[in-house]
Order: structure tokens, then sequence, then C-alpha cells
């Protein structure tokens, strides 16, 4: 509680929050936190559960909106979720599910009225291949960034991420907008 006041006392409550639970607890701990957390202003709760029934009930119990799906794969594994009613935000990892998945991931979410976004926390090349993503789909509802990464990664694409105002250049070079500086990669081999 009082990281949330902190954050919204430092963003003069010009941001929305974002809480992950990820798999950390059973449907009436989440309804007990998002019960707990209702005055914060959330963007969402988001949660990952292996139920979709489950997390319905969180999603009905609940006066804040839930994500989940990030750890979903394949437009099957997300229309159960889709049909119990379980979230109001998909999360689609567009990497691991491929563009072309994730767009049918995407076009399937909208048949019920749910929003996308994507999970995200990888290098500048996936943010800009869910960039495209987030431009090809008509239910997107944030794109999610990582500012956290190692301190060479502005280094590792041919371009960066051109934020402003909390808005994303859609990359307009061939391809996804960029491309992987190999000598770099090889700089940093992985251990």
């Amino acid at each position: 509680m009082q990281l949330l006041d902190a954050f919204a006392e430092g963003t003069q409550g010009q941001a929305e929050p974002i809480v992950d639970l990820n798999f950390n607890l059973t449907a009436e701990g989440v309804l007990r936190i998002a019960r707990t957390l209702e005055d914060h202003d959330l963007m969402w709760l988001e949660v990952d559960a292996f139920d979709p029934v489950s997390l319905a009930a969180v999603r009905n119990g609940s006066a804040i909106p839930i994500c989940s799906g990030e750890n979903l794969y394949t437009n099957r594994g997300f229309r159960p979720f889709f049909e119990t009613g379980a979230m109001d935000v998909a999360s689609v990892d567009v990497i691991w599910n491929g563009f072309h998945q994730a767009k049918k991931i995407a076009d399937l979410a909208e048949t019920f009225e749910v929003n996308c976004a994507p999970h995200n926390y990888y290098s500048h090349l996936a943010t800009f291949i869910s960039a495209q993503w987030c431009a090809a789909i008509p239910n997107v509802r944030i794109l999610e960034v990582d500012v956290d990464d190692v301190p060479w990664r502005e280094e590792l694409t041919t371009a960066v991420p051109e934020l402003r105002d909390g808005l994303l250049k859609i990359p307009t070079a061939p391809g996804w907008g960029a491309d992987i500086d190999e000598d770099v990669l090889r700089a940093h081999p992985w251990p």
C-alpha cells in the first residue's frame, strides 16, 4: 500500500500503476488483494492462472480490471479464458507466439470484446515487433516496454524506439524497423 501511495504521489496521479501477481496466489488470495487495492486506481491487476473458471471468478469479484495470458500460447490456449469471461485485457506474448499466431489471438479476443497488450519485456527488436503487432490490431490497450536492461542494450539494434509523451513511434524502416548489430551480440555472449 505504501508503494502504491508513493507511486501516486511521485507521478502526481498522472500514471496508472499495474500490479503483477504472477502465479503466486490462489483465486481466493487474488480476490483478497484485489479488494484491498480497489482504491488505488490500478490500470489492471495482472494474474497468471491455469484455470479459466477460477480466473473468471476473480474477475467477477473484483472492481479492478484483470489482465492475464502472458503464459498462454495459440488462440486455442486463450479461447477457454475468453469463453468464460476471465479477463478484461489479454496479455499476448508476441515473441513466443509468433506474429501470425499473436494476430490470430488478437482477432479472437476482439470477437469477445477483449483488448490486448503485448507481453514485452525483451529487447528493442521485440519492442519493434510488438509495436508492429499493435499497429495491426484494432483492440490494442497499451504496449509494455521494458526500461531496465543491460547497459549495452542501446547498441544492440540499429535503431531504438522513439518514445514521446508516452507514445511510441511505429518504425518505418524495412522489416521490423531495426536489425541486430551482430558485432555487439558477439561481444556479449550468453554465459
